[in-house]
C-alpha cells in the first residue's frame, strides 16, 4: 500500500519512523513550509535522510497541489499533526482516503489545544481519535479511539508525552493495518455532544486567585508547559509551573501565606496552592526559592 505521510514536528517524525521501521511503502512526505531562522522540521530531516521526496505547500487551495499528490498514486494519506487547512479534494485523492490523528475523544474538544482544555476543565479522562478528515474542523467520521486517564498530577506535558504521543503512534500504525485489511469504521460524530475550543493563549491562563483551589490547580497544570499560567508581582508577570494543592489554610486570595523549603503558599478562594517552580519575565525556569532570593517576596505580599 502506497502511503503518503503528512505531518510535522516530533509526532510526525515518530509516525514516519514507525511506518518505515514496520516496512510500509512510504512514497512521500508533506510537511509545513520552512520558517526563516527556525530549525528544519524533524519530519523533514528524517524524510531527507531516508531519500524520500518532501513537499511543503503553503496552501492546499491550488489545484497544482492536488495534481502533485495524484502523480504519486497514493493508496492512503496519514496525517500526523497538521495545522494547515487541507481541502477535501486533496483528502479524497488516495484510493482509501486520508486518516488523521487528533488528541481528544471527538466530538469533544475539537480545535488546536485539545490537550490543555480537558485538564483545565477538570476532566478525569481524555484520549485520542483517528478519524477521516473532511472540510470541517475535526468533524469527520471516526475510525478508532483510545481512552486515557487524566491523573491528578498530570500536566499538559505529561499527558501528551507520556500517554497521548506514544499511544497515538501505536494507533496510527494500527489504523493503517485496518485500512489495508478493509476492516474500517466510519462512525459519524454526534454533533449534539460536540465541543470546540480555540488555542489556549496567555490571556486564557491568567490566575484569578479568588477561584477555588481545584480550579486554580487545574489551570496551572493544564497550561504547563505552554502557554504557562501566570500572575503578577510588583507589576511584573511570572509563570507558574510545578505546584501542589495546599488545603486547610485561609487568607485573602493571592496573599502569600508562608515561604519555606517546600515552596511558596498562596491563598486561593478556598485554600491554597504551594508554588514550586516559576519562570519570571526574561529568564528561564527556576525553583521558587531561587526566584525568592532575587525578588522581594515575603509573607503577606499579594500576587495578582
Amino acid at each position: 500500500m502506497r502511503i503518503v505521510v503528512h505531518g510535522q514536528q516530533a509526532f510526525g517524525k515518530s509516525v514516519l519512523e514507525a511506518l518505515l521501521e514496520k516496512g510500509e511503502d512510504v512514497v512521500a512526505v508533506y510537511c509545513a513550509p520552512d520558517k526563516e531562522g527556525r530549525p528544519v522540521d524533524a519530519i523533514k530531516e528524517l524524510a531527507l535522510e531516508q531519500k524520500l521526496t518532501v513537499y511543503q505547500p503553503s496552501s492546499y487551495s491550488d489545484d497544482s497541489v492536488c495534481d502533485e499528490l495524484r502523480s504519486l498514486s497514493p493508496d492512503l494519506v496519514v496525517m500526523a499533526y497538521v495545522t494547515l487547512f487541507v481541502r477535501e479534494e486533496f483528502l479524497n485523492i488516495p484510493t482509501h482516503g486520508t486518516i488523521q490523528y487528533h488528541p481528544s475523544l471527538l466530538p469533544l474538544h475539537r480545535g488546536p489545544s485539545s490537550i490543555n482544555w480537558p485538564i483545565i476543565q477538570g476532566s478525569k479522562k481524555t484520549g485520542l481519535s483517528i478519524f477521516w478528515p473532511d472540510n470541517g474542523l475535526d468533524t469527520g467520521p471516526i475510525l478508532m479511539q483510545k481512552e486515557v486517564n487524566i491523573e491528578d498530577d498530570d500536566t499538559l506535558g505529561s499527558l501528551y508525552f507520556n500517554k497521548l504521543f506514544p499511544l497515538g503512534v501505536e494507533a496510527m500504525l494500527e489504523s493503517v493495518d485496518l485500512v489495508r485489511d478493509g476492516n474500517v469504521s466510519k462512525i459519524v460524530q454526534d454533533e449534539s455532544q460536540a465541543t470546540y475550543e480555540s488555542w489556549c493563549k496567555k490571556e486564557d491562563v491568567e490566575i484569578n486567585w479568588s477561584m477555588p483551589t481545584e480550579e486554580t490547580y487545574n489551570l496551572i497544570r493544564g497550561a504547563n508547559p505552554q502557554p504557562g499560567a501566570w500572575t503578577v508581582h510588583r507589576g511584573q508577570t511570572f509563570k507558574i509551573f510545578d505546584c501542589v494543592k495546599f488545603p486547610g489554610v485561609t487568607g485573602s486570595p493571592g496573599e502569600i501565606l508562608s515561604i519555606d523549603d517546600e515552596g511558596l503558599v498562596v491563598a486561593t478562594g478556598d485554600g491554597g496552592i504551594c508554588i514550586q517552580r516559576v519562570r519570571p519575565e526574561g529568564a528561564g525556569k527556576m525553583s521558587v526559592q531561587e526566584y525568592i532570593s532575587t525578588h522581594q517576596l515575603e509573607v503577606g505580599t499579594r500576587l495578582g
